[in-house]
């Protein structure tokens, strides 16, 4: 069968008035994904994930007064009138340390030797660091004992260096919401807790296929015509950089039973991606099996690069297909499919995070198509950013990725972007909760 293009005033796809705008593909999109089940996970397993679960304080963080420094416990109103010039000497009547109750409590006229972390004993409120008594020169003074006797060399204030009960956290605080991303500070937050298991919505299970004839997989010899299968690869690892597990599924070639039987294999997931063969060429057939096996719309979206997409579903499991050229393939998961995916993780952020940038460079924007362009963004000296165009923008040439920190983005109605010109950046590297 012969590959003809199909006749220019054939091709009402080439008119922007007949597109559709990123912003409503994404709407729809997103309208057909919510957050998955959850699951509980180990504390130390849940980073990255997002909480399924609110978090409420069973008791208090510390759960009991302790002391904050290595000295003396006391009673801050028998050390009043002490300084460098005239100490007072109190009698020590024991010992505190960490990870132990405490055997005597602190009369007046005496203190308890105690480590940092160990609980404060009663009648005692506040603790006087060994530098400020005459244990302080270590070299010189021997450790004190039960009925010895400590000089003090500054007058206390009641509290000084004792940490109290529910400091951090009180009873019945609510500590995390539902929908939190677990960085390793909630983490840390949990197990302070005693928390050692966590609800969490798992991580979608993302089957990624690469069509067409011409494809090959990395490390295979190429012959007449063929090209690497970048796009797998590439797809993979903004998946797992997402938060999702990727299901490589190999490359289908150009016909109706490859890819069926290809697309069968992504039943147990939760999300299917493909890269090509939903564009208008003769031999992309990926839009009629799409169309046949599931309810899938191909769509001629308002952006640049790229513009062919696809979404539906497949036997019950959504699928988003990408366009063929490697750069419009990432540009297009940026803005469709990650957002789906953080929706799937249970993210309220879906967005990518946003600054302003001067553009240095002049970007020609002509057919009315949302452009985004791969730039370098760099801090400017006033405390902005300065944006410059990362190589050719040619949507086969990867390179460019390598080069660019963000896609600066160039509304449909401006059709020439001059340097000077103040325009939204997204910043693919910046993580965002």
């Amino acid at each position: 069968m012969s590959r003809r293009a199909p006749s220019p005033r054939t091709r009402p796809w080439d008119d922007p008035a007949g597109l559709v705008g990123v912003d409503e593909a994404r709407d729809k999109i997103l309208a057909a994904f919510a957050p998955l089940p959850a699951v509980a996970v180990p504390i130390v397993e849940a980073l990255g994930l997002v909480l399924a679960e609110e978090i409420v304080a069973a008791s208090p963080v510390p759960p009991f007064p302790n002391s904050a420094m290595d000295g003396y416990a006391v009673r801050a109103s028998d050390t009043a009138g002490a300084s460098v010039q005239g100490p007072l000497h109190l009698r020590v009547v024991g010992e505190a340390p960490a990870g132990y109750a405490p055997t005597r409590n602190v009369e007046p006229g005496t203190a308890v030797r105690i480590m940092t972390g160990a609980p404060v004993p009663d009648g005692a409120d506040a603790v006087v660091r060994f530098e400020e008594t005459d244990e302080g020169d270590r070299a010189t003074a021997p450790d004190r004992r039960a009925g010895d006797t400590v000089a003090v060399r500054r007058t206390a204030r009641p509290g000084e260096n004792v940490r109290p009960a529910g400091e951090d956290v009180a009873a019945g605080d609510r500590v995390l919401a539902a929908g939190t991303a677990v960085r390793p500070a909630e983490i840390g937050v949990l197990a302070a807790l005693g928390r050692d298991w966590v609800a969490v919505h798992r991580r979608p299970r993302v089957a990624i296929l690469a069509t067409g004839d011409e494809i090959v997989d990395a490390g295979s010899e190429l012959g007449p015509g063929q090209i690497r299968n970048s796009n797998s690869p590439l797809v993979a690892a903004l998946v797992r950089r997402c938060g999702g597990d990727p299901i490589l599924l190999g490359v289908a070639r150009d016909t109706t039973a490859e890819l069926r039987a290809k697309l069968a294999e992504a039943k147990q997931a939760d999300l299917i991606v493909t890269s090509g063969g939903v564009s208008r060429g003769d031999y992309d057939v990926v839009k009629d099996v799409l169309q046949t096996a599931g309810r899938v719309d191909v769509w001629q979206v308002r952006i640049r690069p790229g513009k062919p997409l696809a979404f539906g579903r497949i036997g019950g499991v959504p699928l988003i297909g990408l366009p063929g050229n490697p750069v419009a393939a990432a540009v297009a998961f940026e803005q469709f499919a990650r957002p789906a995916l953080r929706k799937l993780l249970g993210h309220r952020n879906l967005g990518i995070p946003i600054v302003q940038a001067r553009l240095l460079d002049r970007i020609d924007n002509p057919g009315g198509r949302r452009h985004f362009v791969r730039v370098r963004v760099e801090a400017d000296a006033p405390g902005g950013y300065v944006a410059r165009v990362a190589g050719s923008q040619g949507a086969g040439v990867l390179t460019s990725l390598l080069l660019a920190n963000g896609l600066l983005v160039v509304p449909e109605d401006l059709a020439v972007a001059e340097p000077g010109t103040v325009l939204p950046v997204q910043m693919l590297d910046w993580q965002v909760d």
